[in-house]
């Protein structure tokens, strides 16, 4: 049976200051420096996909933090193939970027009856980035 302390924890909500679509900067990992967009975000597990944009084929974004996967061709005319799989980061290696295109930790604040999302180094607020398919 599980104890009070771990029911409670169970029935927390996760707040999370990244939102899916966020424009961020990897801090830390093999792809430290680099900067994307948040594809999908796992508040319970504290993990997020990050892609890049590809100026060669929009319609298929560049993986961040990727590893290969080695497909074996199925049929005679198929050929093999390195796949690049996104790997989830934890949370706590992306950072927002501000509307200067500089790395920022994310404040909380309400603002009449709506809380939004402020860059902490300069103060002002960040917008809701729209949601890229």
């Amino acid at each position: 049976m599980p104890t009070k302390a771990e029911i409670k924890k169970l029935a927390q909500h996760v707040k999370v200051k990244i939102r899916k679509g966020d424009q961020v900067m990897i801090i830390a990992g093999k792809d430290k420096g680099q900067t994307g967009y948040v594809a999908a975000i796992s508040p319970k597990e504290g993990k997020v996909i990050v892609l890049k944009e590809n100026s060669e084929n929009p319609d298929q974004p560049i993986p961040l933090n990727a590893a290969i996967k080695h497909r074996k061709r199925r049929t005679e005319g198929e050929r093999s193939a390195r796949i690049q799989i996104p790997v989830p980061l934890d949370i706590s290696n992306v950072m927002v970027l501000d509307d200067k295109g500089k790395p920022t930790r994310v404040g909380r604040r309400k603002e009449g009856d709506t809380i939004v999302r402020y860059a902490k180094s300069t103060g002002k607020n960040l917008k809701d980035a729209p949601y890229k398919e």
